[in-house]
C-alpha cells in the first residue's frame, strides 16, 4: 500500500467531537515518549505531520489525519483510491500534569476506545530498548477487557543492540503468553531507518480490503 495524501484534519477534546465515522479508522497509542509522532510520519512519508516533542504528554487530544492511499504497486492497474483516518491518541503514563488532568486524559481515551464505532484496529506502541514494562502490560489488560482490536509496534529498534531487541521484544510476547491465549500481530520499526514500514501499511491496506470486501456482500 502506498500514501498518496495525508492532511491533518481536527484535534478533539473528547470523543464527541471527532468527525464523523464515515471511512475505516487505524489509531495510534503508546505509553508518553514512545516516539509515536515519528513512526507516524514516517509511514506518511511526511517528517512534519504529527508534531514531535522531547517532552512527554504533548499529544494532548484525539488527533484526525485524513489519508489517502492506494493499492496500485505497478502503476498500470487501475486501483481506486482508499481514503481512511489516521488518528494520533494521547500516551498513557509518564506526563507532567495534574492527577485530574491525567485522570481526564484517560477518562478521553477510554471512551474513545470504546465507543468509537468505526475504530478498525488500534497500534501499541512499545519501546523495543526496554524490558516488558508493567504499565504497557497493564494497558493491554484493559484492552482485553474494552475487546479492542490491536497490533503492537515497537519502536526505536535502531537505538539499541539488534540482539537486545530481539530479546526485549521476545520476553515482551512471552509475559504476554501468561494472561493471552492467542498475541496480537507485532511489528518491529525504526523511524530513522524506515524499517518495519512496508509491513505495517501492507496490514493496514489488507485490513482496509477486507471491509470493502464485506461491505459489497
Amino acid at each position: 500500500m502506498h500514501i498518496k495524501k495525508a492532511v491533518y484534519v481536527i484535534s478533539s477534546p473528547k470523543f464527541e467531537s471527532c468527525p464523523a465515522p464515515d471511512r475505516p479508522e487505524f489509531a495510534f497509542i503508546g505509553r508518553s515518549n514512545v516516539g509515536k509522532s515519528s513512526l507516524i510520519n514516517m509511514l506518511c512519508n511526511n517528517d512534519k505531520l504529527a508534531k514531535t516533542s522531547g517532552s512527554p504528554g504533548k499529544t494532548q487530544m484525539i488527533n484526525h489525519f485524513e489519508i489517502v492511499s492506494n493499492n496500485s504497486q505497478d502503476g498500470k492497474k487501475i486501483v481506486p483510491d482508499k481514503k481512511w483516518y489516521l488518528v494520533d491518541l494521547p500516551g498513557y503514563g509518564f506526563a507532567k500534569v495534574s492527577i485530574s488532568s491525567r485522570r481526564k486524559w484517560e477518562q478521553m481515551i477510554e471512551n474513545y476506545l470504546r465507543k468509537r464505532e468505526n475504530l478498525t484496529q488500534l497500534f501499541v506502541l512499545i519501546d523495543a530498548r526496554h524490558s516488558p514494562q508493567k504499565i504497557d502490560l497493564e494497558f493491554l489488560e484493559n484492552l482485553k477487557t474494552w475487546n479492542i482490536a490491536f497490533s503492537l509496534a515497537f519502536t526505536k529498534s535502531d537505538k539499541e543492540n539488534q540482539r537486545i531487541v530481539s530479546k526485549n521484544v521476545k520476553d515482551f510476547l512471552n509475559a504476554m503468553k501468561k494472561t493471552w491465549q492467542f498475541l496480537p500481530q507485532h511489528f518491529v520499526t525504526s523511524a530513522v531507518k524506515k524499517s518495519g514500514k512496508l509491513k505495517m501499511l501492507d496490514f493496514i491496506g489488507e485490513t482496509t480490503d477486507e471491509l470493502m470486501d464485506k461491505s459489497t456482500k
